[in-house]
């Protein structure tokens, strides 16, 4: 059994100081110029070279004449869907070319801008050559994408980029810059991930309660950027259409822009995404904001409609799964659970732990009966050598806030179980310890790969209760943020790091590190490698982005 931890040292180092003066794009080929240099003349062996890349291998700012604003795909063994948005709104419905076959777009908003696109019948394991007309003219250069290995298959690795709480309008005051975070996002596509998993909150426009609304989607600002939303009207085919877009545009498509054409991504809702930070008051009058309101849920899944992909259901999920089975959806998709199944390699989990939670005591839910007993099922079933949780609540972990799993809440400066928590329901916990027991009594190691927290953050949970994980204890991964400033840190704005809750056992492996980045994950047949990145946004220069090595790799072996 291989299970070790080793520190690395930041390899690479900032560019010149005339850098920072000098264009993005001049930077980015002095740099890289630089940096290989550098690389020769030392002949320091980096860890980025053992990943596979190298400075030069850093993802080009695109530099488009199209009409294409943004693109984010998905896959699935044998279908491709892609979302994509466009600069001028198309007169004529747009065609996706897929190695010379035609698939119709599907247009999911009111004035042509945005449309979707599903490829099906591919082959597995195939790399496809797409391209985007309309009207015989061409909206997009030609690119590539593969889909994902048979189910059968034997791959021998597959590298995953996951980040977290990626969103947040450049204009208000808790989001670093859209360049910032872009450059950011390039050096994690440097390592050429197979896949990319974006845990949750790609939306930050809270509309009701607390502090957020102040700063976030009812502030001056936001106001004067996208006027305000009218819940008693639709979200579609409306006036907040045009709000929802004004809000969103820099948020996702102006961020990923056409970055990830051909990466497949997997985007999963957290709270944000519903317009809202779980938030619960007593008062009077008790307010609180989760369940999401109907128009909440009319705003999230609007965004995902233009925005981003749905998962492609695989053959292991139930055919009416909740989330699925919407008629204004492809048909074998689903909006908030899905599965990322890479041959017999890898299966992952990603499952909305927001928009489906219930109140009632001991009958409470974090997720619907049917996923629980779906998640429950997979980790039974499943003949991946690696199974992942993925889900937006992290186990282990608390900031004291209202949509945990665990009952601690901040008094008097520090987590505690000693004061009741608002709005807490013991239902949620009783939830938590029969998917951490499921995972814990696979034949394989019990990872949960989660963001929400802001942090990069690991611990070992060794027990939940009466739920004994010893023998193979539950490994909770919290994955790094790409933009987050000062004022956005948990320890801002709730008065507190996250920390592990004091209901499970838990032996803290990497304390709470409040500061940006993301992590590369390694699946091989004999184990796993998680790399974690970080970088100081608010202190550091920018230009250490473009060499950012890990600074934490932790290796675990099968069991």
């Amino acid at each position: 059994m291989l299970e070790r931890y080793r520190r690395l040292p930041t390899a690479g180092l900032p560019l010149a100081p005339i850098a920072a003066s000098m264009s993005s794009s001049y930077v980015d080929r002095m740099g890289a110029i630089t940096r290989r240099e550098m690389m020769r003349r030392t002949a320091l062996g980096s860890v980025g070279l053992a990943l596979g890349c190298s400075d030069a291998d850093l993802v080009p700012e695109p530099v488009s004449a199209d009409n294409t604003a943004h693109l984010l795909p998905t896959a699935s063994s044998d279908r491709i869907l892609l979302k994509a948005s466009f600069i001028e709104p198309l007169q004529e419905t747009p065609e996706l070319l897929v190695s010379g076959r035609t698939v119709r777009g599907r247009q999911t908003d009111t004035e042509g801008h945005f449309f979707c696109f599903d490829a099906a019948g591919l082959e597995p394991d195939r790399e496809y050559r797409l391209e985007l007309r309309s009207g015989g003219a061409v909206q997009s250069e030609p690119w590539k994408i593969k889909t994902l290995p048979a189910p059968d298959a034997s791959p021998p690795r597959l590298r995953i980029l996951a980040f977290t709480c990626a969103g947040g309008h450049e204009r208000l005051p808790i989001h670093l810059s859209t360049a910032y975070r872009r450059r950011m996002l390039r050096r994690a596509l440097s390592f050429k991930p197979d896949v990319a998993v974006v845990n949750g909150d790609h939306v930050y426009w809270d509309l009701t309660l607390g502090v957020s609304p102040l700063i976030l989607g009812k502030s001056p600002t936001a106001i004067e950027i996208a006027g305000m939303f009218d819940p008693s009207s639709p979200v579609l085919g409306t006036a907040n259409e045009g709000v929802l877009r004004k809000a969103v545009d820099n948020q996702i498509a102006e961020l990923y822009g056409t970055l990830f054409k051909s990466t497949p991504v997997f985007f999963l809702r957290d709270d944000h995404d519903y317009f809202e930070n779980d938030e619960y008051r007593e008062g009077p009058p008790r307010a609180f904001t989760f369940p999401p309101s109907p128009f909440s849920v009319e705003l999230a899944r609007a965004t995902q409609a233009l925005y981003y992909p749905e998962f492609i259901a695989d053959d292991s999920q139930p055919r009416r799964l909740t989330g699925s089975g919407a008629s204004d959806r492809l048909t074998g998709t689903n909006e908030s659970f899905g599965t990322l199944r890479y041959g017999r390699l890898f299966e992952g989990l990603l499952y909305d732990c927001k928009g489906f939670i219930s109140f009632g005591g001991e009958a409470a839910r974090v997720l619907p009966p049917d996923v629980e007993n779906w998640l429950v099922t997979r980790m039974n079933d499943s003949d991946a050598t690696h199974l992942f949780n993925m889900p937006s609540n992290p186990p282990g972990y608390s900031a004291g806030k209202f949509l945990e799993w665990y009952p601690d809440v901040l008094a008097d400066g520090q987590l505690t179980t000693a004061v009741p928590k608002p709005g807490w329901q013991s239902g949620w916990l009783d939830q938590h310890d029969r998917l951490l027991k499921a995972a814990s009594e696979m034949n394989r190691r019990a990872i949960f790969v989660s963001g929400d927290i802001h942090s990069h953050a690991e611990a070992t949970v060794l027990r939940s209760r009466d739920s004994d994980f010893s023998t193979n204890p539950v490994i909770s991964i919290i994955t790094g943020t790409p933009g987050t400033t000062g004022a956005g840190w948990p320890s801002a704005f709730r008065g507190t790091k996250a920390a592990p809750s004091s209901i499970p056992e838990v032996q803290e492996e990497l304390a709470a590190v409040e500061e940006n980045g993301f992590n590369i994950i390694d699946v091989e047949p004999e184990g796993v490698t998680v790399r974690t990145f970080r970088h100081d946004g608010t202190g550091a220069a920018e230009s250490l982005l473009d060499a950012l090595e890990p600074f934490r790799v932790r290796e675990f072996g099968r069991i």
